[in-house]
Parts: structure tokens; C-alpha cells; sequence
């Protein structure tokens, strides 16, 4: 009996310090209160936090992944849209986090929403459409700027789905239909253009040596004839026949 007024407070010691002992993942960190002032960083591992006198908030630093959701905004030509988004994020200073600002997961997703809405109506569809990279660059560093002096990191802002309306898209439609038969007609031209030069370029050597003309011809007819199987039947000038003998005399000899 003469020993418990000397364990009951050896035992409140050792509760004491049990109630105070944190394990903290290597992913997380506790930020540290005592007495209400900031007092610094613990973790990761195993820490002790007194209690009554000390408080420690444990934050994750993995990357989160926010939705932002979708909405109707006008781009700058006035075209009605529906944009979501999707937002990756993490804490870089967890005592910024919590002491620069209340809530950092509602004020970072605000932000996103908000600057969203204001890029697109910044840009006309068509750029909407092709230069997504370059838009969702610009939404990275204008999020990232904001949240900065929050402790948080923005590492990437990415638009999920670009939805315009039906009657918009059907005059895109007839727009890329109408930009590719202007490309085909350019082409074709193109090549009768070729066509027609190289055409001049043989009229004028052939008028430059009347025998190539000759061999031309029967070539032409020859390759009918074996096209469509027929007889044909050639008339020769008299000076290429003169020619054919005269050549073959000569061989003869």
C-alpha cells in the first residue's frame, strides 16, 4: 500500500508519453503546433508530439488528382462550349498549406475553375481545338502562380473533353470537306500545269527532228493495236522509207 502514491504517478508519466508518440509515413508530414504557434516540421518515422502543449496536423504529399468540372463558357468568336478539365497537384510546403491558407483543396480547385473559364474565352474555337498543349501550358503557370505562395504545386492541367454544338459542328464539317476538294482541285490543276509543260518541251524537240516524230507515231499505233487487237494499217512518208533503205543497203554491204 505504501508503494501506489508512487506508481500512480510514475504510470500518468508513461501514459503521457505513449498518448504522444506518431508514426509518420514517408509520404506524409506533421506539421507542428505548440501553444497555437507554428513550430516547425516532423516526420517521417516515428516522432512525439506533447500532449495538451503540442498539436500536429499530418498532410500528404502525393500528387492528387482533382476533376474540374465541366463548363459552359464563350469563346472569343462567341461560340457557346462546354469544357472540363482535369488538375494534378501537390503540397510542396505543408506549412504554407495550412497556415497561408484555410482550406488548399477547395481554394486550388477554385482557382482552376475560374482560370479555366477565363483562357477559353480568351481564345477563339479553332484554337481551342488545335492548340490544346499551348492552352493547358497557360493554365499550369497561371494555377501554378496563384498557389505558389499557398505551398502547392501545380504539376499539370489537362482538358478532358472540348463539346460544341451540334449546328457548329456540322458547318465545321462542310468546312474541312470544302478545304479538302480545294486541296484536290489544287493538286489536279498542279499536275495539268506539269503535264502541259512537258508536253511543250516534247512538241518542241520532236519538231526539231522530224524522225523522232515518225518513231513516235508508231509507237503509239503499235501499242493500239496490241491494246485492242486490230490490223493497222500505217502510211508511211516516203522520205523515212527512202531512209529504211538506204540503211539497210548499207548493212547489206
Amino acid at each position: 500500500m505504501e508503494t501506489l502514491p508512487l506508481l500512480i504517478p510514475l504510470v500518468l508519466v508513461v501514459l503521457y508519453l505513449m498518448l504522444g508518440i506518431r508514426v509518420i509515413q514517408e509520404y506524409q508530414r506533421a506539421v507542428l503546433f505548440r501553444l497555437g504557434r507554428l513550430a516547425g516540421l516532423r516526420g517521417p518515422g516515428l516522432t512525439w508530439v506533447a500532449p495538451i502543449f503540442e498539436t500536429a496536423q499530418i498532410l500528404d504529399l502525393r500528387v492528387v488528382t482533382q476533376s474540374v468540372a465541366q463548363q459552359e463558357t464563350i469563346t472569343k468568336d462567341s461560340v457557346t462550349t462546354k469544357v472540363d478539365a482535369v488538375l494534378w497537384y501537390h503540397i510542396s510546403d505543408p506549412k504554407l498549406a495550412l497556415v497561408a491558407v484555410a482550406d488548399f483543396r477547395s481554394a486550388v480547385y477554385q482557382v482552376a475553375l475560374t482560370t479555366l473559364r477565363n483562357i477559353i474565352g480568351q481564345h477563339n474555337l479553332d484554337e481551342v481545338l488545335r492548340d490544346r498543349d499551348r492552352i493547358n501550358q497557360t493554365l499550369q503557370r497561371i494555377v501554378d502562380q496563384t498557389t505558389t505562395p499557398w505551398g502547392i504545386k501545380i504539376d499539370m492541367v489537362e482538358m478532358k473533353d472540348v463539346e460544341i454544338p451540334e449546328a457548329m459542328q456540322r458547318a465545321m464539317a462542310r468546312e474541312a470537306e470544302a478545304q479538302r476538294e480545294k486541296k484536290a482541285r489544287i493538286i489536279k490543276a498542279e499536275a495539268e500545269l506539269e503535264a502541259a509543260v512537258k508536253l511543250t518541251e516534247s512538241a518542241g524537240l520532236m519538231s526539231a527532228h522530224p524522225a523522232a516524230l515518225e518513231l513516235r507515231r508508231m509507237q503509239m499505233i503499235s501499242e493500239v493495236g496490241a491494246e485492242h487487237n486490230t490490223t493497222t494499217i500505217i502510211m508511211m512518208p516516203s522520205e523515212f522509207v527512202s531512209m529504211a533503205k538506204t540503211l539497210s543497203e548499207k548493212l547489206g554491204k
